[in-house]
């Protein structure tokens, strides 16, 4: 839902130093690494020693390079296959190092067991979300649904509370709920979403094995 509004805003904002970088020599594929690896620092030195502030604001500076590199790409008008594997694949690089960072807190300083295998299942059931509608385009359908949360929703709703869950250590009180909050929305989204692309899956697959005897009973 977000991405629809959010990356055409973004894509405006980051165009003009999208093209900066590209004058300068960077490509795409460079900022997508540099991008994931600053992600996964700012969410495994941070996170996991509960300094939910400062390490909100690392993973926020480099989070848009997921932007910046596919609006490098079309400016050079060569978008590629290889290019959108790798990006995919390192947004799930860095999902997992930001849900894992915060399941490491849970399960040593935090001490909440219960929220650490709500954080588990964010995790987990983030990549259920993109791999069902990565097996079922696999296999030829075209899984026409969105779902309740994606990756933009994830992203936001968890780092939005992780950073004002962190304002506690600066004494702003009745703060630090936020998180197990978002945690929990999170994840009942994520399970109403994978059911969403499932029943989605199955209906586009009987109509399509369908229209498949239909043909085979009936030759052109």
């Amino acid at each position: 839902m977000l991405n629809k509004y959010a990356r055409a805003f973004f894509t405006r904002v980051l165009t003009p130093f999208a093209a900066l970088l590209l004058r300068k020599g960077v490509s795409p594929d460079a900022v997508t690494l540099v991008g994931t690896g600053g992600v996964m620092a700012g969410a495994l030195a941070f996170y996991p020693r509960g300094e939910f502030f400062w390490g909100t604001v690392v993973i926020t500076l480099f989070v848009f390079s997921d932007l910046v590199d596919g609006n490098m790409a079309r400016q050079l008008g060569r978008s590629s296959r290889w290019g959108a594997f790798l990006d995919s694949t390192l947004d799930r690089v860095a999902d997992a190092a930001i849900f894992g960072g915060l399941a490491l807190w849970y399960a040593g300083g935090g001490n909440d067991l219960t929220l650490c295998a709500v954080t588990i299942f964010c995790l987990a059931s983030g990549q259920v979300v993109s791999y069902t509608k990565a097996r079922g385009e696999a296999i030829g359908l075209p899984v026409k649904v969105n779902g309740l949360v994606e990756r933009a929703e994830r992203l936001v709703v968890s780092l939005v509370a992780c950073g004002f869950s962190g304002l506690h250590k600066f004494g702003v009180p009745y703060i630090e709920w936020l998180l197990p909050v978002a945690l929990w929305l999170v994840a009942a989204g994520s399970l109403v979403t994978i059911v969403q692309r499932v029943v989605t899956v199955r209906r586009e697959s009987a109509e399509a094995d369908a229209a498949d005897r239909a043909r085979e009973g009936n030759p052109a």
